[in-house]
């Protein structure tokens, strides 16, 4: 008999339900790597909506007749000025490109309230499409200012407003996906390599937008907004929610459930009765009833998990907005937000207590971000290597909570096994985080003229209320392993 091929060997050494895993994992991290690489361009295109004019006294120029030359104004598809694309090419650039950044954010915090909400009462593959391909949209809608020769604030304010709301489509969507599919063994270890999809989809969204800003910074929007309304049809076309509504991967378990077996196209040999009160799923599941606002709130931990991703975020986004500017002589920024989610979930499967190895890392942050303060005006190398430190620490609690957290306080024991909250616990947590993630660069906007020691006090004295917010939580897991060891 001849012996099987190398590649069809590799196959068979998995299950069907190891290879359907592999494949949800792979859609999720891209689906969601593509929302990410939509929101990159506006910090590419920043720098071409406002250039730094040289006034004409700086220009070495040998006549004013020959400076007058190489100022004529070049025909363009588009009005752009010397000093940028107007109304940004004003003295108050900074406050309206600021302005953007708000709206985005803002809209994307009161959003996600709602997201998760509407997300557990409809199937998540349709509403995770509308969300892509209206995120694709507005996207696209920001670069057609340059096409249409737009040149007013509230259209590019409109543009972002829109686009953080149905961005919030995405995370409770994956995550909820992600958490079906995935158990609590390991969950930590997968969500935290499954994480880098934001890493991914910056650098992509950088790559793309970067591209065409120098000529076409139209297209530094347009192109991102196709690739995401292209893969919401993919998501449209694949992506399975859940295990139960696939039954060509998942026969066996239709065969040897009798109450799986009514759902078959074949039932006449059905002897289990349907539960009345349970809502058939059209692809092919069952669907309990959708846990309320309220409801969510209830789950132990979700409020400290939430306040706590509050402070969390407020210190990695004052970080991720200020920091460039802050090491502006040292010329390199490493942020290894991925790297910090993998830690911190391996740490939390191995000891199996999600809140204490949050509240391990952010005890340790403070001290961190004091060294960091101190020890980065030494030179490169120090500061490479505080700010490989104080990242782990900070970025840390905030990826294991936006992910294996809120996927463990989804399906949490007191839901009786209604896996239908998922979504809405993970809209609160995320949403949570987002207000700190919009109140963080702007304290520190407020705070950096007084002197950057003021907003590294600030920022550690948010790490401190992060952690009191889950000084309850710890209690409780120590407790329960003195009690196991009794």
């Amino acid at each position: 008999m001849a012996q099987l091929p190398p590649g069809v060997r590799f196959i068979v050494l998995f299950t069907r339900d190891q290879w359907c895993r592999a494949f949800i994992f792979v859609l999720t991290f891209l689906l969601y790597a593509s929302f990410h690489l939509s929101r990159k361009p506006i910090s590419i295109v920043k720098g071409e909506l406002h250039k730094h004019c040289a006034p004409p006294n700086e220009v070495e120029l040998n006549s004013y007749k020959e400076y007058a030359i190489q100022i004529q104004p070049v025909k363009k598809l588009s009005d752009e000025s010397q000093c940028g694309w107007e109304p940004f090419d004003k003295n108050n650039y900074k406050q309206l490109l600021g302005a953007l950044d708000y709206s985005f954010l803002c809209a994307y915090a009161v959003g996600m309230y709602l997201s998760g909400i509407i997300g557990e009462r409809l199937p998540i593959r349709y509403y995770l499409t509308v969300g892509m391909l209206a995120s694709g949209l507005f996207t696209a809608m920001f670069g057609l200012g340059y096409f249409y020769n737009i040149h007013n604030l509230w259209f590019y304010m409109i543009a972002q407003v829109t686009n953080g709301l149905v961005q919030t489509t995405g995370w409770p969507s994956v995550v909820t996906c992600i958490g079906n599919w995935f158990g609590k063994g390991r969950r930590g270890l997968i969500m935290g390599i499954w994480n880098s999809h934001t890493s991914v989809g910056n650098i992509l969204g950088s790559l793309i937008a970067g591209y065409w800003v120098s000529t076409c910074w139209g297209l530094s929007f347009v192109v991102p907004g196709v690739i995401i309304a292209c893969l919401g049809i993919v998501c449209f076309l694949f992506l399975i929610e859940r295990k139960y509504i696939f039954p060509y991967f998942y026969f066996d378990l239709y065969k040897t459930d009798p109450a799986m077996q009514c759902l078959l196209p074949d039932r006449e040999n059905c002897t289990v009765p349907l539960n009345h009160n349970m809502a058939v799923n059209v692809e092919g599941g069952t669907r309990m009833s959708a846990i309320s606002f309220i409801g969510a709130l209830r789950i132990p931990g979700v409020i400290e998990f939430s306040l706590c991703l509050l402070f969390a975020k407020l210190v990695s986004y004052t970080f991720l907005f200020w920091l460039p500017l802050y090491i502006t002589n040292v010329g390199k920024y490493l942020w290894e937000e991925n790297k910090c989610g993998i830690l911190a979930g391996m740490i939390s499967d191995r000891l199996e207590k999600r809140a204490s190895t949050c509240g391990m890392m952010l005890l340790l942050a403070a001290p961190a971000l004091y060294m960091f303060s101190t020890i980065s005006k030494m030179g490169l190398e120090a500061t490479i290597v505080m700010l490989l430190i104080s990242g782990a620490l900070v970025n840390g609690p905030y990826a294991l909570i936006t992910t294996a957290v809120s996927a463990d306080l989804g399906t949490h024991k007191s839901l009786k096994g209604n896996a239908r909250a998922l979504s809405t616990v993970t809209a609160i947590i995320d949403g949570t985080g987002s207000v700190g993630a919009a109140l963080g660069p702007l304290l520190a906007g407020l705070i950096s003229p007084s002197g950057w020691n003021n907003v590294f006090y600030m920022l550690m004295v948010a790490d401190a209320c992060a952690l009191l917010f889950l000084l309850r939580l710890i209690r409780k897991e120590l407790q329960c392993k003195m009690d196991q060891t009794l």
